[in-house]
This record gives structure tokens, sequence and C-alpha cells, in this order.
């Protein structure tokens, strides 16, 4: 279970994986069905977008947007991702080491090779 005294110590895939699944069976009563919390996560990388959007393009804020933080946004998208692993049984850390497995065998010179990364501004 998450420990406010422990909050300084990194926290591994594994950890927070375990510790989401405290919080949501202890505080959190259930989880939510998969696809209400694939609506979630939609409506949570909405937020993260509009917060993006803000800072890095071209709309400017609005008073709604005050006080909102893109780490927060982060965070948020990353705790309803954890909650879908733990329901679907995905081990985030075997899932993560397999990705980068695959980018670099099929990537190895997939980007060096594309001229168009080539011509940064």
């Amino acid at each position: 279970m998450y420990n406010p005294e422990n909050s300084k110590k990194d926290i591994t895939l594994n950890d927070a994986q375990l510790q989401v699944d405290e919080w949501i069976k202890t505080t959190g009563v259930r989880y939510f069905n998969e696809l209400t919390n694939l609506g979630i996560l939609m409506e949570e990388v909405g937020e993260l977008s509009r917060l993006m959007v803000r800072k890095y393009g071209e709309q400017s804020f609005k008073e709604t947007d005050k006080g909102k933080e893109i780490a927060d946004e982060i965070a948020d998208v990353f705790w309803v991702l954890i909650c879908l692993a733990n329901q679907t049984g995905v081990n985030l850390t075997a899932a993560l080491k397999n990705n980068f497995d695959k980018k670099n065998s099929r990537d190895a010179t997939r980007h060096l090779k594309n001229e168009k990364l080539k011509n940064v501004k």
C-alpha cells in the first residue's frame, strides 16, 4: 500500500500496479469496468491535450485552465492506464521490456535513415 513516508523513493512499474490496485480495492471500492476506464482514459488524454495545446501550441489559456499542471494530467493518464493493465492482466514491466525489444529490432536504423529527421530547423 502507498506509504507517504516512502514518497521520496522511486516507484517501479510493478510497485505502481500494486499500489493502484490496493487503492482501488480499499478507497475506490472497485474498478470501473474496462470500457468505462477506456472512456475515462480518453477524457484524461483530452485534458492533457488541452494543456499542451495551450502551453506549446497557439491557443491561449482560459480561466478554467488556471492551476492545472501538465505533470498532474500525465499522472492521471498513467493512473488509468495502470488500471486498465491491472484489469486485463498486463504486467507493465514485461510489456515495456518487450516494447523496447520490438523497437530496437524493428526500428534499429529506420529513424537514422529518415531524411525528414535530419532537416530539423
